[in-house]
C-alpha cells in the first residue's frame, strides 16, 4: 500500500508542476507593452540573472565541499552513503524553485503594468498567475524530491522505514543551507538597493519613487526579484519539505516503538498524501481569486482571502476521510492535530494582517506618529512589532498543546510529537496558493516601477500601487505563516534529534532538565544566536547600502543633466555594487548557522545541543515575528500617507515615514524572514552530525 500512496504523492507533484507550466504560459500570453517597458523589464531580468549566476557559482563550491565532508563521515560509518547525495538534491531543488519563480516574475512585471492599463482585475490576474508559478513550483518540486527518494530507497534499495526516513531527513539540511544563502544574499541585495535609492532619491533629492533619474532604481527592482521571489521560494521550499519529512520520521519512530510496522507505513503516508491533496485544493481555489476595479484594500484582501480560506476549508474536509481510512477511528485524533495546524496558520495570518495592514488601527496609528518626526514613528514601529509577538506565541502554544493532547501524547509522548508535526504539515498543506498570494507582491511592485519609469498614465500607477500595497500585507502574512510553521517544524526536528541520539547509542542517558548546567549553557548560547545572526545581516545591509548611497550621490553630482532628465543614469554600476556586496556579506551568517551546532556539540555534547536548539527556537520565533511585523507596518504606514492622509507625498510626515520604512526594510526582508530558516537549519545540522557529536564530544 505504501508504494501506491507514494506514487499518489508523485502524481500530486507532477500535477503541481503541470499547473505551474500552464500558469506560466498564461502569463507569457499577455503583452509586455511598449518598447520602453520591454527595455526596462529586460534590464531588470538581466540584472537578476547576473546575480543568481554569481551566487550559484559560490554555492557550487560550498555544496561540493559539504559533499566531500559528508562523504568522509559516511566512510567512517558516522552516516549512510545516501546522506551526501540527499544533501545535494535538497539544495538543488530548493535553488531551482527560486530560479524558476524569479524567471517568470521578471517576465511578468511589464505584463502586469501593461495589463493595469486595461483594468485592475486584469493586472491582478497577471501578477497572481505569475505568483502561482512560484507557489506550485515550490510544492511540485518538494513533493517530487520526497516521493522519488522514498520510492528509490524503498523499491530499489529495499531499506526499512526507519532507515528511509532517517536518510530523507538529511536532504532537509541541503534545502535549508540553500534557503539561508538565498534569503540572506537576496535580502541584503534588495534592501541595500532599496535603502540607497530611498535615502538619496526620496529624502535628499526629493524625487518620486522609481524615478528613472535615480541610478539605484533598476537595482531596487532587481532586488525585489532576487530577495522576495528567488529567496522566498527557496525559503518556503525548505519549510515545506522539512515539515513533511520530519513528520514522516516521527511517525515511524512512534509506531515502531509500539511494534506496529503497518501503522508506521500509515504514519509516512498521511503527511505525504495530505500534501498531494493540498496541491489539488490549491489549484481549484486559485480560480476563486478575482476582483473588480475598486482599489480599496479591504476589497482586494477579500479577493485573495477567498482563495486561501477556501483551500483551507477543502483541506479540513478532505483530511478526515484520509486519517480515517489510513489510521482508523482509534487514531482519529491526528485529524484534529491537522485542524489545529490549519487554524493556527489562518489565525497567525489574520493577526499579522491586523498589525501590518493600513486598513486596521495599529498601522494607521503608526502613520499618525509620523507627524512628530522620524524618531516617534521609529519608536512606534518598534513598539508595534514587539506587541505583535503576543498573539502568534499564544496561538502556537495552544496549537502545540492541542495537537499533542488529541494525538495521545499524554499517554505516549511519541504519538504526541507526531501530532505536532502533523499540525505543521496541516499549516503548510495549502502552500501552493498561500505562496502565490505572497509572490505576486514583488511582481506588482516591479510593475509600479516600470509604470513610473515608462511614463504611463497616473491611473496605471494608482492601480499598481493598490496591488503593491496589498502585496506588502500578503507578504507580511506569508512571513508570519512561514515563521509559525518554522516553530512547529523546529520542535518536531528537536524531537527527531533526541530520537537520533538514542538510535546511535541506546545506552545514552539524556538529561534535558533545566538544572543541568550543560543544558542551561546551551539554552543561553541558542537564545543568543538569532540576535547575532540578525546583527550580522542588518550590518551587512547597512554596509552595502552605504556603497549605493555614495554611488547615487556621485552620479547626481558628476553626470551633467541627470537631475534635469537630460542624461541617463549608470544603472549597471549600482546593480554590480549590490551584487558584489550581497554575495560577500551572505557568507559569514550562513557559515555561523552551520558551524555553531557542530562546535557546541563537540564541546557540550548532545545535552548542550538540545539546550541550544530550544533557546534558538524560542528567541528566534519571537525575534522573527517582531522584525517582520514592524517592518511591514512601517512600509504600509508610508504607503497609507502616500494615499493622501497626514499631508500626503512630499510632506514632513511622509519624509519621516520614509525614514521609518528605510529602517524597517532590512527588518522585514532580510533579518526577520531569514531567522525562521536559521532555527530549522540548526536542527538539521545537529541531526546530520549527531554521530560525530556522540562519539567525540568533551562533556
Amino acid at each position: 500500500m505504501d508504494n501506491y500512496l507514494a506514487l499518489f504523492t508523485l502524481a500530486g507533484s507532477i500535477l503541481a508542476l503541470l499547473f505551474a507550466l500552464t500558469r506560466a504560459k498564461n502569463v507569457l500570453s499577455f503583452g509586455e507593452g511598449n518598447d520602453t517597458m520591454k527595455k526596462i523589464s529586460g534590464n531588470i531580468r538581466k540584472g537578476a540573472m547576473a546575480y543568481l549566476t554569481r551566487q550559484y557559482r559560490i554555492l557550487i563550491v560550498f555544496f561540493a565541499a559539504m559533499f566531500v565532508i559528508l562523504s568522509v563521515m559516511a566512510g567512517f560509518g558516522l552516516l549512510t552513503w545516501f546522506v551526501p547525495f540527499a544533501f545535494v538534491t535538497g539544495g538543488f531543488f530548493s535553488g531551482l524553485s527560486g530560479f524558476i519563480g524569479m524567471s517568470i516574475a521578471t517576465r511578468a512585471n511589464a505584463r502586469t503594468a501593461n495589463a493595469c492599463q486595461e483594468g485592475l482585475n486584469r493586472g491582478l490576474r497577471v501578477a497572481f498567475s505569475a505568483g502561482s508559478v512560484m507557489g506550485f513550483t515550490v510544492v511540485g518540486l518538494g513533493l517530487l524530491d520526497i516521493s522519488i527518494w522514498y520510492l528509490l530507497l524503498r523499491m530499489v534499495f529495499h531499506l526499512e522505514l526507519p532507515d528511509i526516513t532517517a536518510a530523507m531527513l538529511t536532504f532537509g539540511m541541503g534545502a535549508s543551507s540553500m534557503a539561508l544563502f538565498a534569503r540572506v544574499g537576496g535580502g541584503i541585495y534588495t534592501k541595500a538597493a532599496d535603502v540607497g535609492a530611498d535615502l538619496v532619491g526620496k529624502v535628499e533629492a526629493g524625487i518620486p519613487e522609481d524615478d528613472p533619474r535615480n541610478p539605484a532604481v533598476i537595482a531596487d527592482n532587481v532586488g525585489d526579484n532576487v530577495g522576495d521571489v528567488a529567496g522566498m521560494g527557496a525559503d518556503l521550499y525548505e519549510s515545506y519539505v522539512s515539515s513533511i519529512i520530519s513528520s514522516c520520521s516521527l511517525g515511524v519512530i512512534a509506531f515502531t516503538a509500539i511494534g506496529s510496522g503497518k501503522l508506521a507505513i500509515s504514519a509516512v503516508a498521511v503527511p505525504m498524501v495530505m500534501a498531494a491533496i493540498g496541491v489539488l485544493a490549491s489549484i481549484i481555489c486559485s480560480f476563486f481569486v478575482r476582483t473588480g476595479e475598486s482599489t480599496d484594500q479591504s476589497t482586494l484582501l477579500k479577493a485573495l482571502r477567498r482563495g486561501t480560506n477556501s483551500s483551507a476549508i477543502m483541506i479540513a474536509i478532505a483530511a478526515f476521510p484520509l486519517v480515517y481510512f489510513i489510521f482508523g477511528m482509534n487514531y482519529i485524533g491526528f485529524y484534529f492535530a491537522i485542524i489545529s495546524g490549519l487554524l493556527a496558520g489562518v489565525l497567525i495570518g489574520f493577526f499579522t494582517e491586523y498589525f501590518t495592514s493600513d486598513t486596521y488601527r495599529p498601522t494607521r496609528k503608526l502613520a499618525s506618529q509620523s507627524e512628530t518626526g522620524s524618531a516617534t514613528i521609529i519608536i512606534g514601529g518598534v513598539s508595534l512589532g514587539m506587541l505583535s509577538t503576543v498573539a502568534p506565541i499564544i496561538i502556537i502554544a495552544i496549537c502545540v498543546m492541542a495537537a499533542y493532547g488529541v494525538s495521545g501524547g499524554f499517554g505516549d509522548a511519541n504519538l504526541g510529537l507526531y501530532g505536532i508535526s502533523l499540525a505543521a504539515v496541516g499549516m503548510l498543506s495549502t502552500l501552493g496558493i498561500t505562496l502565490a498570494t505572497d509572490a505576486y507582491g514583488p511582481i506588482a511592485d516591479n510593475a509600479g516601477g516600470i509604470a513610473e519609469m515608462a511614463g504611463l498614465d497616473p491611473e496605471v500607477r494608482r492601480r499598481t500601487d493598490a496591488l503593491d500595497s496589498l502585496g506588502n500585507t500578503t507578504a507580511a502574512t506569508g512571513k508570519g505563516f512561514a515563521i509559525g510553521s518554522a516553530a512547529l517544524t523546529a520542535l518536531a526536528l528537536i524531537a527527531s534529534y533526541v530520537q537520533k541520539i538514542q538510535q546511535i547509542d541506546m545506552k545514552i542517558k539524556l538529561d534535558m532538565t533545566i538544572m543541568n548546567p550543560v543544558v542551561l549553557i546551551g539554552i543561553f548560547i541558542g537564545a543568543c544566536l538569532p540576535f547575532i545572526f540578525a546583527a550580522l545581516t542588518m550590518d551587512s545591509v547597512g554596509k552595502a547600502a552605504q556603497s549605493i548611497v555614495k554611488e547615487v550621490r556621485r552620479q547626481f553630482k558628476e553626470i551633467p543633466g541627470l537631475m534635469e532628465g537630460k542624461a541617463d543614469a549608470d544603472y549597471t554600476r549600482c546593480v554590480d555594487l549590490c551584487t558584489k556586496a550581497s554575495l560577500r556579506e551572505m557568507i559569514l551568517p550562513t557559515i555561523l548557522a552551520i558551524v555553531t551546532p557542530i562546535v557546541v556539540g563537540l564541546i557540550l555534547g548532545h545535552n548542550g545541543v538540545i539546550g541550544m536548539l530550544a533557546g534558538a527556537t524560542a528567541t528566534g520565533f519571537l525575534l522573527a515575528i517582531f522584525m517582520a511585523n514592524a517592518g511591514g507596518a512601517w512600509d504600509n504606514a508610508k504607503k497609507y500617507i502616500e494615499s493622501g492622509v497626514h499631508g500626503g507625498k512630499g510632506s514632513d510626515a511622509h519624509k519621516a515615514a520614509v525614514v521609518g520604512d528605510t529602517v524597517g526594510d532590512p527588518f522585514k526582508d532580510t533579518s526577520g524572514p531569514s531567522i525562521n530558516i536559521l532555527i530549522k537549519l540548526l536542527s538539521m545540522v545537529s541531526i546530520v552530525f549527531a554521530g560525530l557529536v556522540v562519539n567525540f564530544h568533551i562533556f
